[in-house]
């Protein structure tokens, strides 16, 4: 019996042991993510039934749409946690602690400044805001929404500091222990709205406590022991603050921030686009599609998030050939989960009756874009992870400026001209993104196969 569970076991160690120091830190760390993500779509997946018996379906738009709306102001860290990521992984590449530590203790300075003062400025402003006409929603819930509107604004604000940790943790290719924190949110999340479904009635006031206290505690968790532990060489500290290192976070930063506010407007505004134009119910409906389709899309980017850093590491040293045989196994694995999601296009709809008991319905046609928007996500998403890793972002940079514009007036017209469905906005995504399955693809070609430099580098 031994000997049998001896020969795998020996076979599995075998697999992880072979290839380089990088290569092996990658597979190790997919393979955890692969387990840690698995939890988390088992977690979403049983929460979000959940969350709709304990209120209705409307409601549930309702904080999605609220959500969404107060997930604007996440492009006010102005790209500076992506500056960070690849900073510090050169910082750490280079052997440099000293200049690593220096960029975190920047990074939560200057985070800190910007959304304590947002928080306040949101605070004297709420009361103001007529929330229910926003939304369009019934004036008996205005109170209730303001409330709520406020505690999300907290959450966020809180979120985007203490978010620095898996910044951190990311680009020190550890991208496993950043989501086992995220799980951890998403499971006290689920044991509190258990309880309330237990022992309380329906409030969206309470759902929204739940959801955003919940990650809150976890992150401090994580600050508590990552600061007291692996990372203590890199714990932030007032002395060690530099703004004059803001420059180079901000040269990076910019960039990001550009291409984060272009990935904000096509995500963010989407369930503001169709609670004003379909309803709130609508709302829920897309995000069902959205949530079931991204999980292809979550299994790909579980193998693809080491690449972003791995890649800054590769560069630096110059190992031109890591990079290229790392793109291989992505188009591989890109083609076998382009099936796997054809499957589940075609049982989509079993798959809804029986995971949402009937509660919401889902027309095929929103399935089918769903799925094809996702597919062209997976296709550019490897190539601009390479190109993110290198900091190549001019390109990217000024298609996200014309991109966002782009999606605004495309949806608008598929809507508004030919009438279409909630489809419209995955159309429109598509349509919008040609950075990711046109330029990107280019931009690598140029870069490794033909070793160009200019305007394809910067």
């Amino acid at each position: 019996m031994m000997n049998s569970l001896a020969k795998p076991l020996s076979f599995i160690k075998d697999v992880f042991a072979k290839g380089d120091e990088r290569t092996v830190r990658a597979k190790k760390n997919i393979f955890f993510s692969f387990l840690i993500r698995g939890c988390s779509i088992l977690i979403s997946f049983v929460l979000f039934p959940i969350s709709l018996t304990y209120i209705n379906s409307a409601s549930y738009g309702v904080w999605l749409t609220l959500s969404s709306i107060v997930g604007w102001f996440s492009f006010f860290d102005i790209g500076l946690t992506h500056g960070l990521r690849n900073k510090f992984a050169e910082a750490k590449a280079k052997g440099d602690d000293n200049t690593a530590q220096i960029y975190v203790s920047t990074t939560y300075a200057i985070l800190g400044i910007i959304f304590c003062g947002l928080w306040v400025l949101f605070i004297v402003v709420n009361p103001f805001l007529d929330w229910s006409r926003i939304l369009k929603t019934p004036e008996n819930m205005h109170g209730e929404i303001s409330a709520l509107a406020v505690i999300v604004f907290t959450y966020f604000c809180l979120q985007f500091v203490l978010n620095v940790i898996t910044t951190i943790l990311t680009a020190d290719q550890q991208p496993a222990r950043s989501s086992l924190i995220s799980v951890f949110g998403q499971l006290l999340s689920l044991i509190a709205i258990l309880v309330l479904v237990k022992t309380t009635q329906g409030s969206l006031l309470k759902l929204g406590i739940v959801f955003c206290a919940s990650p809150i505690i976890v992150f401090l968790a994580a600050h508590f022991f990552l600061f007291r532990g692996r990372y203590k060489k890199y714990r932030p500290l007032f002395s060690k603050v530099d703004f004059s290192y803001a420059k180079k976070l901000f040269h990076l930063g910019v960039k990001f921030f550009v291409i984060q506010i272009a990935a904000v407007i096509q995500y963010e505004t989407a369930n503001i686009i169709i609670a004003r134009n379909f309803g709130t119910a609508e709302v829920t409906s897309y995000n069902v599609v959205y949530k079931y389709f991204s999980i292809p899309h979550m299994i790909f980017f579980i193998f693809l998030t080491p690449f972003w850093s791995a890649c800054t590491e590769a560069y630096v040293k110059n190992d031109i050939q890591w990079i290229k045989n790392g793109m291989k196994k992505y188009n591989l694995l890109n083609i076998v989960l382009t099936i796997a999601g054809a499957i589940m296009l075609i049982f989509s709809g079993k798959f809804y009756d029986i995971w949402l008991h009937g509660k919401v319905s889902i027309e095929f046609i929103l399935s089918f874009w769903g799925f094809v928007y996702f597919n062209m996500m997976m296709f550019g998403g490897k190539y601009v992870y390479f190109l993110n890793g290198i900091s190549a972002l001019r390109i990217q940079f000024w298609s996200s400026i014309i991109s966002p514009f782009l999606y605004i007036i495309i949806v608008m017209i598929l809507i508004d001209h030919y009438k279409m469905g909630v489809y419209a906005l995955f159309v429109a995504s598509i349509l919008a993104n040609f950075n990711g399955y046109i330029l990107s693809p280019l931009q690598y070609y140029q870069i490794i196969v033909k070793n160009k430099k200019g305007i394809w580098i910067k």
